[in-house]
């Protein structure tokens, strides 16, 4: 029941990923980096110096850089060797006694190893959130965005993906920093997260849009959640935000076409090319969020 060797593959490419569900935008005010179970005994099922094993430490070492500059918290899983059964629980019946007790196997590849300002915890199951600290972590750093990187992509990559997503973490799963059994269960997993519970990205340009959206951010003008529109709201009508809901006509509850313009003219300054018409046509806070959302996205992505 050990951990099967694993045949070279290819990694998929951009073109090959599926249409994303939502329209999430990374953000690295709101992101933490989650390196997935990249310890030696894992790894070793991979062929070295061989796809996908080669391109997957490549991207990861891109992503916890490019985190690091972005001042984005760097978190890592890893089992711990030597479980015993009752540790284990039903994963023994699947995989048998798992990581031995050796440096060996238990430690994180030195490639990329943590440093001593990232994050470890001790996983215990498929999702990195189950009997660990990995949501009081996210909470107390005020992350609620995820970047999943590691293996294995349909086991504990997207298991976690599909646990943050259930507690209102958004994921994003990078297609070409995890890896696999197979290119078929590597697709399986990307397919599922897509249409599921995550956003689906590749390296470059996760790294692309965090860096715009940090440039963008360094400005002040634009909000980066539905709750910060809101508090641009309140902040003009002077109201508290518990009294405005997300699908109510703003304009009804007295936002005259004034202040609408000065948001219009701030979101602009910050690079949303939003009119004063569009604005109107859907005068809430999910109107307004869902346009400024979609504007960015396309700005960034470009």
């Amino acid at each position: 029941m050990a951990i099967p060797a694993i045949t070279s593959y290819k990694m998929p490419i951009q073109s090959e990923l599926p249409k994303n569900k939502v329209e999430w935008i990374p953000d690295p005010k709101r992101a933490a980096l989650l390196i997935h179970d990249m310890q030696y005994y894992f790894v070793n099922a991979f062929t070295e110096k061989q796809s996908p094993r080669s391109e997957l430490i490549v991207n990861i070492n891109h992503l916890k850089n490019e985190c690091r500059k972005l001042g984005i918290p760097i978190i890592y899983s890893r089992q711990p060797g030597g479980q015993r059964a009752d540790q284990r629980g039903l994963l023994q019946d699947f995989w048998g006694d798992g990581v031995e007790n050796q440096l060996a196997q238990t430690a994180i590849l030195d490639e990329i190893a943590p440093d001593e300002s990232d994050i470890v915890i001790t996983k215990w199951r498929y999702s990195a959130f189950k009997k660990t600290n990995l949501l009081n972590i996210l909470q107390e750093s005020g992350r609620d965005q995820l970047i999943i990187c590691g293996i294995y992509a349909h086991i504990g990559c997207l298991l976690t993906a599909s646990d943050a997503f259930m507690k209102d973490i958004q994921p994003f799963f990078v297609t070409d920093a995890v890896a696999d059994f197979s290119l078929e269960e590597h697709k399986m997993a990307v397919n599922y997260a897509a249409k599921r519970c995550a956003y689906t990205i590749s390296t470059q340009n996760i790294v692309s849009m965090m860096n715009k959206m940090d440039q963008v951010l360094s400005q002040g003008y634009l909000p980066t959640s539905l709750q910060d529109v809101r508090e641009q709201i309140v902040e003009l009508m002077q109201e508290s935000s518990t009294n405005i809901s997300d699908h109510e006509n703003l304009m009804n509850r007295g936002l005259d076409s004034i202040r609408i313009m000065s948001l219009v003219e701030q979101w602009r300054t910050g690079g949303a090319e939003i009119t004063f018409m569009e604005l109107i046509e859907n005068p809430t806070v999910s109107g307004w969020w869902h346009l400024l959302s979609t504007r960015m996205l396309d700005k960034i992505s470009n």
